[in-house]
């Protein structure tokens, strides 16, 4: 396991809070209670994870017997309450049952351990085998999912807004490689180094549905959270890497904020410093990258990312240069001064990101 300084976990969800704080202040209360109980739920996590910062984390090894290399996944039931992880409803090598949440949870963890493991021989999120445990049916109406440093939790949505947000596998991918970064870069949840924590979480969870999907860069869809909006909001995701800013716009969430270059890179003292608005810079520099070499993305581009990421030379609090740089050093590095080495540099030069 590399990591970088020591464990500094953060309290990272995958609904931004400037767009809870928009629906919070909507007239309709079918909108306004739920995102109201979801930031409430919110603050409360996010100080639990402070506090397990200073106190420390329990210790969790696979249990006895586990096969190495592969899964142990636990599936819990909050049965709408906040009581963390909540009945015990499905563990590894159990058969699917009635409920598709449950399902869906079970084979989301899946597939990113198998992403992590098939194409980066890394064993569960952190590296050594963690078990993998995630709890559905948070809250009431919770519109959110999160990673909180031990598992991962799912809220159901209140239905106008947001669907299960157990939907999209892109999501679960999304959150657990917040794990991923905890274990290895470790990068600062503020700024520049905030976004790149988020955009990390984009690319891998991106590349877990590629990777599941069986699709190719030319063929993905490149959006974050595709299935997770309800029917009457216009828009397609949470987020786009191929076109950052144009995933909804809508007339309660508004228009998304994401930039796409460094031109209109936002300075905000909201979401620690717009850590899911800027990310939209570097998600976009690897969709770029990604589609400019073709084929598999989780390969070639996504193995260049991993590298930076988990090869100790990413500082906590590094800026978008910073990471940039290394990738053009891993690409040269890894692939030599080919077309990879090309594609990296040249996409970091569309989005307006200087490589030293």
């Amino acid at each position: 396991m590399t990591t970088n300084g020591g464990f500094q976990p953060v309290f990272c969800t995958i609904v931004p809070p400037h767009v809870l704080d928009k629906l919070a202040r909507n007239e309709d209360p079918a909108l306004s209670r739920p995102a109201r109980r979801s930031l409430e739920h919110d603050a409360y996590q996010r100080t639990h994870r402070r506090l397990t910062t200073v106190i420390g984390a329990p210790a969790v090894a696979a249990p006895a017997g586990a096969v190495a290399d592969q899964p142990h996944r636990t599936i819990y039931d909050a049965g709408h309450q906040q009581d963390l992880p909540g009945t015990k409803v499905r563990e590894e090598g159990a058969e699917p049952g009635a409920d598709a949440t449950v399902n869906r949870a079970y084979t989301g963890l899946g597939a990113t351990f198998e992403l992590y493991l098939k194409a980066y021989g890394r064993n569960s999120i952190d590296g050594e085998g963690l078990p993998l445990d995630a709890t559905v049916h948070f809250g009431e109406g919770y519109d959110n999912a999160f990673w909180n440093g031990e598992q991962m939790v799912f809220g159901d949505g209140d239905n106008e807004i947001f669907l299960d947000f157990t939907i999209p596998v892109d999501v679960i991918g999304h959150e657990l490689t917040h794990g991923v970064t905890q274990h290895t870069a470790n990068l600062a949840y503020f700024g520049q180094s905030g976004a790149l924590n988020e955009s990390v979480s984009d690319v891998f969870g991106s590349l877990i549905k590629q990777y599941a999907l069986g699709q190719s860069a030319a063929e993905a869809d490149w959006l974050i959270g595709a299935g997770l909006l309800a029917p009457r909001v216009t828009g397609t995701a949470l987020r786009s890497m191929k076109a950052p800013g144009t995933a909804y716009d809508d007339d309660v969430l508004g228009k998304d904020p994401q930039p796409a270059t460094m031109e209109d890179y936002v300075h905000t003292g909201r979401d620690n410093g717009g850590v899911h608005i800027n990310s939209g810079i570097p998600n976009h520099a690897f969709y770029l990258l990604a589609t400019a070499i073709g084929g598999n993305a989780w390969e070639r581009a996504g193995q260049i990312w991993y590298d930076v990421l988990t090869g100790g030379e990413l500082k906590q609090d590094a800026e978008f240069t910073d990471f940039a740089t290394l990738t053009v050093k891993v690409a040269r590095e890894r692939y030599g001064s080919g077309d990879e080495l090309q594609a990296v540099q040249k996409a970091w030069e569309q989005v307006g990101v200087r490589t030293l």
